[in-house]
């Protein structure tokens, strides 16, 4: 007797649906991440109080590659795809975020008006320089100017120069003056710069607007009849020496101190506060590299970029000070509530703003009630350095 084995069931190919499964307990679901930026309106509520000109898409838009951006840690649009929330296919959400870095409603005084209002209450140290990469061939130079919170500086505006190298005494007066119409000289504790930021219409230019000096200058320069190097040839490695009286420095009359780095390099600067003051501020200098770091490798991959269009790469940066101020903003909080183990080499085992990213990643991918209160800090302004936090939300 032979016996017929039964018809197998071609097996259908479609969607896969889990009767009762909790989706979000699963890698890669949507469902935790979805809600999470379902929750953002208190992120479109803070962008519209200051910038109610924009059109709710861009508002939408603004948001969904902002959190992208923070989730991928990067700025490739492949990258940020992946992680922008809809149905539509990845090469649609590409477009969405190149949408983004498109819309013209996103200009610099966009940018600043958010920017400011996250400022410590009282004065603040500003802090000018530049960074640049190369995108092929085509050098990518960004002259940026900002304030100086919790040992980063927060970038509050920039512009992409035409030329590589040093930057032209015009646009830095255009970056001032711009700043100036949000943030009055009065809010200004100074300005340090390196030496690439000298000259005589540069000094003047600065004192005229009441804003104090505190700017490194290279050793040939002249001071009075005689150049740094001739003032301060003796001077040794951890003493610092001051010219007993003011003297012309391009011009202007000012204070001049000078030490010597751990390799030797003579550090002279000219400055209007006291020797001791100035030291203290022209150590914040440094600050400004740490962001840029933080925004590049350490960071947001900002040189992976493939833009080099002016008014786009003006827009990148905007976008990537957005998404880092919020990391900063969460890490500074957490570290006054958690604060982070310091290692035997006397540094944190993470920065401030990896340490805020990566709370802030998994809150958006994993716990959009935690969230919720996470967008709460987003939003305040920074406290000043020293002062502590109000506990205004639990996390």
């Amino acid at each position: 007797m032979v016996r017929r084995c039964p018809r197998r069931q071609k097996p259908t190919v479609g969607p896969i649906k889990l009767d009762g499964a909790d989706c979000s307990r699963f890698p890669g679901s949507v469902k935790s991440t979805e809600s999470a930026v379902q929750q953002a309106t208190a992120l479109t509520r803070h962008f519209k109080a200051h910038a109610s000109h924009l059109r709710i898409d861009t508002l939408q838009r603004l948001i969904d590659v902002l959190l992208a951006m923070i989730a991928a840690r990067s700025v490739n649009h492949h990258d940020l795809s992946a992680h922008m929330p809809g149905m539509s296919t990845p090469q649609g959400k590409k477009r969405r975020a190149d949408r983004t870095f498109r819309d013209e409603q996103l200009d610099m005084g966009f940018f600043i008006a958010l920017l400011v209002v996250h400022l410590p209450p009282g004065k603040v140290l500003l802090s000018l320089d530049r960074t640049n990469w190369e995108h092929g061939e085509t050098p990518i130079n960004f002259l940026v100017l900002g304030a100086v919170v919790h040992g980063f500086t927060l970038p509050l505006i920039w512009v992409p120069l035409d030329q590589s190298g040093n930057s032209h005494t015009y646009a830095r007066m255009w970056l001032v003056l711009k700043l100036l119409r949000a943030l009055p000289a009065k809010r200004w504790l100074g300005l340090v710069a390196d030496r690439e930021f000298i000259g005589a219409e540069w000094f003047r230019f600065l004192r005229r607007q009441g804003i104090k000096r505190a700017i490194r200058i290279r050793q040939t320069d002249m001071l009075d009849d005689m150049n740094g190097k001739e003032w301060f040839e003796h001077v040794q490695h951890g003493r610092f020496h001051e010219i007993g009286e003011k003297v012309f420095v391009f011009g202007e009359l000012m204070r001049v101190v000078a030490t010597r780095s751990p390799v030797g390099d003579l550090v002279i600067i000219a400055t209007d506060f006291s020797a001791r003051k100035t030291w203290k501020l022209y150590k914040q200098r440094w600050s400004i590299e740490c962001t840029f770091s933080s925004f590049k490798k350490r960071g947001f991959d900002l040189e992976r970029t493939g833009m080099t269009e002016r008014s786009r790469l003006q827009r990148l940066f905007g976008l990537v000070t957005l998404a880092w101020i919020f990391c900063l903003r969460l890490g500074v909080w957490l570290s006054q509530t958690r604060p982070i183990p310091v290692l035997k080499h006397g540094r944190r085992a993470v920065s401030l703003v990896r340490h805020g990213a990566q709370h802030l990643v998994d809150a958006l991918r994993w716990k959009p009630q935690q969230f919720m209160a996470v967008l709460e800090v987003l939003i305040q302004a920074f406290c000043p350095p020293g002062a502590a936090e109000s506990e205004v939300v639990t996390y």
